[in-house]
């Protein structure tokens, strides 16, 4: 037979497990005051950015008939120009990338609180990568298309430019969370800081250095094709001219190639992970 529990184990069971209890009303209103205010700001938002049902419903009536006109897809006529600007796009990809990442190995050095031990260096180096990583690769894009003309080298130096900034960061961390003891070890055992960046943190972080490489090569490969709208080179122009006249079958068949060329590359990198990496 159960018993009802007295005011002290109640208040003991509380003070334990205080999620197991409603709330106490200044917390439930501080509550509905976020959720209000939530809810007005999305209104507002809505409001502001003139987001109505009969918008909408255009909207999605027109996307409907463009879907329509992309059925079947067709390579058209130039077909040959397009397999040229997908594998632009793919070289593209693959060049800033890997400037990104060898320029970001030694940043990322820089930027460890475990390797560089002054303070002000480290923080005002941080805050250059945050400065460079606000920054898209359109804009990028955009400046270097002024600097060095149209074409594939504009777009190659957007995107190494956008993520350096981004793999030195991501990079920092992976050093920062190197395991010590073999890092110890080394300078125990005599070592210079230079062997014991080589040896004692770089084996253990390659990994993830090389992971996030090969998933930027696979997200370059796709921003890519934005780069070369501006001018930038790339499969972007093939597309931006066939949405200009109304090619949808062209742009269809132009989409399809690349997540076919996206997946190969996914599949490629997985299989050099498992290679270099191991399972």
């Amino acid at each position: 037979m159960s018993r009802a529990l007295s005011a002290d184990e109640v208040a003991a069971w509380r003070s334990r497990m205080p999620a197991a209890f409603a709330p106490a009303g200044a917390a439930r209103a501080w509550r509905l005051f976020w959720a209000a205010a939530f809810l007005a700001w999305l209104a507002t938002t809505l409001w502001w950015f003139g987001v109505t049902p009969p918008r909408l419903w255009n909207g999605l009536w027109g996307l409907g008939v463009i879907i329509r006109q992309m059925v079947p897809p067709s390579p058209g006529e130039q077909w040959v120009e397009i397999l040229r600007g997908l594998a632009e796009s793919v070289a593209m990809a693959f060049l800033g990338t890997a400037i990104a990442a060898f320029v970001a190995i030694p940043l990322g050095f820089l930027g460890a609180r475990n390797v560089a031990t002054n303070m002000l260096f480290r923080f005002s180096l941080r805050r250059v990568f945050d400065g460079f990583r606000g920054i898209d690769q359109l804009i990028w894009a955009l400046a270097y298309v002024r600097a060095v003309g149209l074409g594939p080298l504009a777009g190659v130096l957007a995107i190494a430019t956008a993520d350096i900034a981004v793999l030195a960061k991501l990079y920092a961390e992976a050093i920062e969370n190197a395991e010590r003891r073999q890092i110890e070890a080394i300078a125990a055992a005599g070592g210079s800081p230079t062997l014991v960046m080589r040896f004692g943190i770089l084996p253990q972080v390659a990994p993830i250095m090389l992971g996030h490489a090969l998933y930027f090569f696979e997200s370059n490969t796709r921003s890519a094709t934005i780069l070369g709208v501006v001018g930038a080179g790339g499969i972007g122009l093939q597309i931006a001219e066939r949405i200009r006249v109304r090619y949808w079958d062209e742009v269809a068949f132009i989409i399809l190639l690349m997540v076919v060329t996206v997946m190969a590359i996914d599949w490629i990198s997985s299989r050099i992970r498992r290679r270099l990496i191991g399972a």
